[in-house]
């Protein structure tokens, strides 16, 4: 009796055995089965035309060579009275100063570079700034440094004839807030020896003029 009952489990895991394999075999193939009736996802792409080498090295040379915009650049060449005017806050008294640009063009006259030297508030004042004019992007690009800071100020911009003023916008960081500030710079030109530079900071929200640059041509 102990031989058949014995006997009769085996027999019954043996079953169970071959059910589970099969139904395994079953949720395989129906995986694979899902698997492949997924359609392969295709990213559409497009593809840029060539461009020939004799339209690449015409468009190089066009960007090399100074145009238009660097002629007005140029004609700033010589030294220029700078008579400054800050402000250090929306509702700060003006405090003035005075230094002396000496302004030239450099790199075969693709470029403007101003040296500043005076006093501010006392102290001996040296400033460095050039302008540039990408003929690609038609934008002009205004850096400037001094021994006043370790950082330097960008300012991208377009010129507008009809006021005969080039506008520029950047950001600063606040050396006590650690903070991005942005500023706009208006240069304008008032005569053929007369330019004024404006600049305007922001502080709690509020757009104010910190500083104005008023020249004259030696």
């Amino acid at each position: 009796m102990k031989k058949i009952t014995t006997t009769l489990v085996l027999i019954s895991l043996c079953f169970i055995s071959c059910k589970k394999e099969v139904k395994a075999e079953n949720e395989t193939v129906k995986v694979s089965d899902s698997l492949k009736t997924e359609e392969p996802l295709v990213e559409e792409t497009t593809t840029a035309a060539p461009v020939d080498s004799a339209a690449q090295a015409k468009a190089w040379q066009e960007f090399a060579t100074p145009s238009e915009p660097h002629k007005w650049m140029a004609d700033e060449t010589g030294t220029w009275n700078c008579d400054m005017t800050f402000w250090y806050g929306p509702d700060s008294k003006p405090e003035k100063a005075s230094s002396v640009a000496t302004i030239k063009m450099i790199l075969g006259g693709r470029y403007q570079e101003a040296n500043y030297v005076g006093k501010i508030m006392g102290a001996p004042f040296e400033g460095k700034s050039t302008l540039a004019f990408n003929n690609a992007s038609k934008e002009y690009t205004s850096t400037f440094i001094d021994n006043m800071g370790t950082g330097m100020m960008v300012g991208i911009g377009k010129y507008d004839e009809s006021t005969k003023s080039a506008t520029f916008k950047g950001e600063f960081t606040d050396p006590v807030t650690g903070k991005k500030n942005a500023y706009r710079e208006v240069y304008t030109i008032v005569d053929p020896k007369t330019r004024k530079m404006e600049m305007f900071d922001t502080k709690n929200g509020t757009e104010y003029k910190s500083m104005e640059i008023l020249m004259k041509k030696k």
